[in-house]
């Protein structure tokens, strides 16, 4: 049973995850031989104001 965590930052559309989900099922599914029933997608979003880039959080970009 694969099982993907995926962590994104907070803010996208329901419908976007939910998008990102399926496709990323389908290709793990068609790449591993794996049945779509037994493959785990695992999303986390994170704040802005925990997620760093260039020593700043992203909340301050």
């Amino acid at each position: 049973m694969p099982i993907i965590n995926v962590q994104i930052i907070e803010g996208r559309p329901k419908e976007k995850v939910a998008e990102v989900i399926q496709n990323i099922t389908n290709a793990v599914s068609e790449t591993l031989d794996a049945p779509k029933e037994t493959v785990r997608v695992i999303v986390t979003e994170i704040p802005k104001t925990h997620w760093g880039k260039a020593g700043k959080p992203m909340s301050e970009k």
